[in-house]
């Protein structure tokens, strides 16, 4: 739910809110594909470029294409996990369902970054603007614990807004909205039993490359 009702014309244009958009049922067997995915390319820390500080979440990606970070190549996306080498695991079919369903495109998404959140972990407001693709929403996925979500337009330092979501919501960056800076402020710990040992997973699939530089819109 949006925090404050003062807030709602703080959201920008494109964003949509989707609530308990999965079944309890849906979630755990989300959470089972994604566990499978984690046994392939295992969470690994990443950190900022230049100064190498690692970020309070762990991640890892699924797709053809996954984002990543580190000291030495900074912001991008790569076919391969840093530390296995091995491609990243194929997108599970349930988040290509929920893309073809929620995102409007005609194309499926390339990438999809898994963040683990433990109870102190933080996402700092940011832009995802690393994608050739700029026209292809964001579809980001709650799984576990609540998180205190912040939203806010397309300039750093404007005024924000911020919900509380809950395991299972949903929410598309679209339109304005797609370069919209957002973050997580906190983890609202033992909120969800869905995690055996706590914690929040968050899943953002994402379009990376222009649908016709495949030549096939694939």
């Amino acid at each position: 739910m949006i925090e404050a009702s003062s807030e709602r014309d703080r959201i920008p244009e494109g964003f949509r809110y989707l609530p308990a958009y999965l079944t309890l049922d849906d979630q755990r067997a989300l959470l089972e594909d994604i566990r499978r995915v984690v046994a392939q390319a295992p969470l690994y820390v990443p950190r900022m470029p230049r100064t190498g500080k690692a970020l309070s979440v762990r991640m890892t990606n699924c797709g053809d294409l996954g984002w990543m970070t580190d000291q030495a190549g900074g912001y991008r996306y790569q076919p391969n996990h840093p530390a296995t080498g091995q491609p990243w695991p194929a997108i599970p079919q349930a988040l290509l369902d929920l893309w073809r369903d929620l995102s409007g495109a005609d194309f499926p998404p390339e990438a999809c970054l898994v963040n683990f959140y433990d109870a102190d972990a933080r996402m700092g407001l940011h832009q995802d603007k690393d994608e050739q693709n700029l026209e292809a929403p964001v579809l980001s996925i709650s799984l576990g614990d609540d998180c205190r979500f912040r939203i806010g337009g397309p300039v750093r330092g404007g005024p924000t807004a911020s919900l509380k979501l809950n395991s299972g919501d949903i929410v598309v960056l679209g339109g304005r909205a797609r370069l919209a800076y957002h973050g997580v402020d906190r983890i609202y710990a033992g909120t969800s039993t869905l995690l055996k040992n706590g914690g929040r997973i968050n899943l953002t699939l994402r379009r990376v490359t222009a649908a016709e530089a495949s030549g096939t819109g694939s």
